[in-house]
């Protein structure tokens, strides 16, 4: 039989008794969610100072469960609520010399020819434990040594724990740890504005660490590749990071609140508008999901949009609470803690949308300003997207079954016509010959009255704003296609095609 043991967090031991119960019983019934195909054989104990869970004839690295799946312990190493976790052997004891037997037992052959280490301690009431953390460290060290390569309390290469309780002691060889916080669900929902990059995901992963069950609401800006890649980020929280909850996506088209935007809000103040209409789009699904706040990405002074009197001004969009775990995270901080959550490489291939980013953008927006700017939007625009927006459940989605239709060129024909969306300084240092440089919000309005007796050839920076343009060509039945990686597949292009490229 596998037993492991679970630690509360240090935020849960502190609670009183009553809150202290209720979020264990929670916890308890995620880390049951995290045990995946085990979960029906499993027995999860709560005890006022450890959980155990025990799984019947189940050894980590065997196959084991009813359709041969192995069990792994780190999804265990993913619930909010737990500080850390290990996989252990139970013995029950009465005296020093049963504790002392069972770690020779357990861990002789282990240490044989190593250098290790004894760490041992008691759990819950110790005035019931009559042998003292120290004096077991001796005994079992004492007893160890003879096959041992020596002690080494400082960098050991096997560390034998024990954790005694009255009448039962656990032996095991790591401590793995886990995120801490609160149980997820214990603190509430809430909707986490997300964009699928570093920041909105880490921020909605610190949310759920602090046991706020989330959905998530994206505006999509790109169309349905961007949407493709978003998702794919958000599965990692939804599926590592979610045990104990089913979160939604609320995928909003955008497209019509940005045309409307564009055409009544002068260019400067685009970025602080766009933030607010999606923070009242947020609200609304909130609304909707009984949520009581709105979590966004936004870190102080990171772009012109977070600056602190922008930051005031797109607050006032809406009446709920928003949360800001990253307000005072730098840049590296929160690349670090996407690595951690392991959404930082799928959130660097989402890219930036930068279509909406004006040339001398507004870092001082008054509120006056921006209610004198917004007076003119047509209410029902928005009001038309969140009411049609596509809801998806992350648990259970199957994106495969969602890929985007191939868009892709893997040759720019000598008949195409190329359009080049990266920026007019860019353009001008280099471009696929006769490549027309066309700003990506013109080629918005421009495209339906292009000829359409020719294939098209698009490209950007990074192939967002291509694969948008080439899909909204697609619909409306031109032969567009793009370059999926940008600057990056045209160079390859180029050189393929003997042509001079730009170095650096």
């Amino acid at each position: 039989m596998s037993r492991i043991l679970v630690r509360y967090s240090g935020d849960l031991t502190t609670k009183a008794r009553a809150t202290r119960q209720r979020f264990a019983t929670r916890l308890a019934r995620n880390l049951k969610d995290a045990l995946g195909p085990h979960r029906k054989r499993a027995e999860v104990v709560k005890t006022r100072d450890r959980i155990l869970i025990e799984l019947p004839e189940a050894v980590p690295g065997e196959r084991t469960g009813e359709k041969g799946v192995p069990f792994d312990p780190l999804p265990l190493t993913r619930v909010p609520g737990a500080q850390s976790i290990s996989v252990a052997e139970r013995r029950e004891w009465t005296e020093i010399a049963d504790l002392v037997a069972a770690g020779c037992e357990l861990f002789g052959e282990a240490v044989r020819g190593r250098r290790f280490a004894v760490r041992a301690r008691r759990v819950g009431d110790r005035s019931s434990i009559a042998v003292g953390a120290q004096e077991l460290e001796r005994a079992l060290g004492a007893a160890l040594l003879p096959e041992a390569a020596g002690v080494d309390l400082d960098d050991p290469e096997v560390t034998v724990h024990v954790e005694m309780l009255p009448g039962e002691a656990f032996f095991f060889r790591e401590r793995l740890p886990a995120p801490g916080g609160l149980p997820l669900g214990a603190e509430g929902n809430a909707v986490a504005l997300v964009s699928g990059g570093f920041d909105s995901m880490v921020a909605a992963w610190l949310m759920l660490k602090r046991g706020i069950r989330l959905d998530y609401v994206f505006c999509n800006l790109g169309g349905r590749a961007h949407q493709l890649e978003a998702m794919r980020v958000l599965q990692v929280l939804a599926r590592d990071w979610s045990y104990g909850s089913r979160p939604h996506l609320h995928a909003i088209d955008f497209d019509p609140v940005t045309r409307e935007l564009q055409s009544k809000v002068s260019e400067r103040y685009w970025q602080v508008s766009l933030k607010r209409l999606m923070l009242k789009a947020a609200e609304q699904v909130a609304r909707d999901r009984d949520a009581e706040a709105v979590v966004t990405g936004d870190a102080v002074g990171q772009v012109s949009s977070q600056t602190l009197r922008n930051l005031a001004t797109v607050s006032e969009a809406t009446r709920l609470p928003i949360l800001r775990p990253l307000v005072g995270f730098n840049k590296d901080e929160i690349l670090e803690r996407a690595r951690h959550i392991g959404t930082h490489d799928l959130s660097a291939r989402v890219g930036e949308y930068c279509a909406m980013v004006p040339s001398k953008p507004s870092t001082a927006a008054s509120l006056a300003r921006i209610q004198h700017e917004e007076s003119g939007l047509d209410a029902s625009v928005l009001e038309r997207a969140v009411a049609e927006r596509s809801v998806f459940d992350l648990r259970t989605l199957d994106l495969d079954a969602l890929e985007a239709p191939d868009l892709a060129a893997r040759e720019i024909p000598p008949e195409a016509t190329v359009l080049d969306l990266r920026s007019k300084a860019a353009w001008q240092h280099w471009h696929w010959p006769d490549a027309l440089f066309m700003d990506f919000s013109s080629a918005l309005r421009a495209f339906p009255s292009m000829p359409r007796d020719r294939p098209y050839v698009l490209y950007c920076e990074f192939g967002l704003k291509s694969a948008h343009l080439a899909e909204l060509m697609r619909a409306q039945g031109f032969r567009a296609a793009h370059l999926p990686r940008g600057l990056a597949d045209l160079l390859e292009l180029a050189r393929e095609a003997g042509l001079e490229v730009p170095h650096g």
